[in-house]
């Protein structure tokens, strides 16, 4: 019997097997991961690192690793426009520092991440199960017994559902989740473009939703362009001179010439918040328990956070003696992570509500709000801070950068 079953080999189940096994190494784990070995190298992605972020994967031992591959987000431009306007104001700019000079968030290719994460799996002797997924579980008072896709059961003091926002493990759990289709598509694509970014991302919020410009390392841009989902599937499936149009009416001529260097694809978004966070040998942790619009691209970074809140409730009740799998100890990462989530689920809706009509009194508000915005510079700082994930009261240790 293992004493931690994690389902699901993306950045977050990693990642938590990882902090739990470095703080207490004698707890036996294991990752059922639906990717067969070496899908990841073929991801195209790119993802925001928070400053908080990039101190837990410190703490970790891989950030310097992921570092060589990584560009800092130097500065933030937001417009507020829309797409056939010849021009586009600026009405708010944020530098890209937190207090102590570091850049309050990195871009990263997501294989950058999730290679240093396997290695230190395979070193710390974390099991690793691929091509195989935890179809269905069962509980009593002391386990659970878990049957995986090949026809194996396994069984584990503990299991961890990371298998996303759709998460299969969350039903079975008969945990209930809050859920509302925006009627939106996330186009993701990597841009490449004559005249270097500077470091600079840019969010332009347009009628049909953001459109987010983020700098990545060679002169190369990652894009998350919002749009109906109608009109995101007839972009992605259409001819390469449709797409590259449109495009190009978004993104502007300021970097010169521009071409798509990856697979362009297209994503449902919604909000799907679940109402709990765990239940008796079961918790939930990343996209299993949250799935929020990207308009703030901290999506992964509530993962993230997840991660070290759950990590460190885990390790102190081992080290006090206690069942880490009892839903006793189990609530106080639920304690730890609701009502941050609750808040920027809450945050992501109002503001994608907002920002994506062209309502005129609507938007003559929200202009004015983003000018006063810009004008203080306290609550500029404000803003970056939660950005960067670095404020807030009693982190867990691992986003300050410390082992639990």
């Amino acid at each position: 019997m293992y004493d931690i079953l994690i389902a699901g080999g993306g950045y977050v189940g990693l990642s938590t097997a990882v902090s739990i096994k470095k703080a207490a190494q004698h707890l036996s784990i294991l990752v059922v991961d639906a990717a067969p070995s070496g899908a990841w190298k073929k991801d195209g992605r790119a993802s925001a690192i928070a400053a908080a972020a990039s101190r837990l994967l410190s703490a970790l031992g891989v950030w310097d690793e992921i570092l060589a591959s990584a560009q800092p987000i130097n500065r933030m431009i937001v417009t507020d426009s829309k797409t056939a306007d010849p021009v586009r104001p600026v009405f708010l700019t944020f530098d890209g520092r937190v207090a102590d000079g570091q850049p309050f968030a990195h871009m990263v290719p997501n294989p950058a991440m999730i290679g240093p994460l396997l290695r230190l799996v395979g070193e710390l002797g974390v099991e690793l199960r691929q091509a195989a997924t935890v179809d269905g579980f069962s509980r009593d008072p002391a386990r659970v017994a878990a049957t995986l896709s090949t026809g194996e059961t396994v069984e584990a003091r503990l299991l961890i559902a990371c298998d996303g926002v759709r998460s299969k493990l969350r039903d079975a759990a008969g945990i209930k989740t809050v859920h509302f289709d925006y009627g939106q598509s996330g186009i993701v694509a990597t841009v490449e473009h004559e005249r270097p970014h500077e470091g600079v991302a840019e969010e332009h919020f347009l009628p049909a939703g953001p459109f987010a410009i983020l700098p990545l390392p060679n002169n190369r841009s990652s894009l998350v362009w919002t749009e109906r989902t109608a009109d995101a599937e007839r972009l992605v499936r259409g001819d390469d001179f449709l797409f590259d149009e449109e495009l190009e009416r978004r993104f502007g001529h300021k970097l010169g010439a521009l071409k798509v260097v990856s697979p362009r694809r297209a994503y449902p978004l919604g909000l799907t918040l679940a109402r709990a966070f765990v239940a008796d040998r079961f918790a939930l942790a990343g996209d299993a328990a949250h799935g929020i619009h990207p308009i703030s691209g901290q999506g992964l970074n509530l993962g993230f956070k997840d991660v070290a809140a759950l990590a460190e409730t885990i390790v102190d009740a081992d080290r006090l003696g206690l069942d880490i799998g009892s839903l006793s100890g189990l609530e106080r990462y639920e304690t730890w992570r609701r009502f941050d989530t609750f808040r920027m689920g809450v945050t992501t809706d109002v503001l994608n509500r907002l920002f994506s009509n062209d309502i005129a009194p609507i938007r003559i508000a929200r202009d004015f709000g983003l000018g006063l915005v810009d004008r203080l510079p306290s609550l500029k700082n404000f803003f970056i801070g939660q950005a960067a994930g670095t404020t807030g009261r009693a982190n867990p240790k691992l986003l300050d950068g410390a082992l639990p």
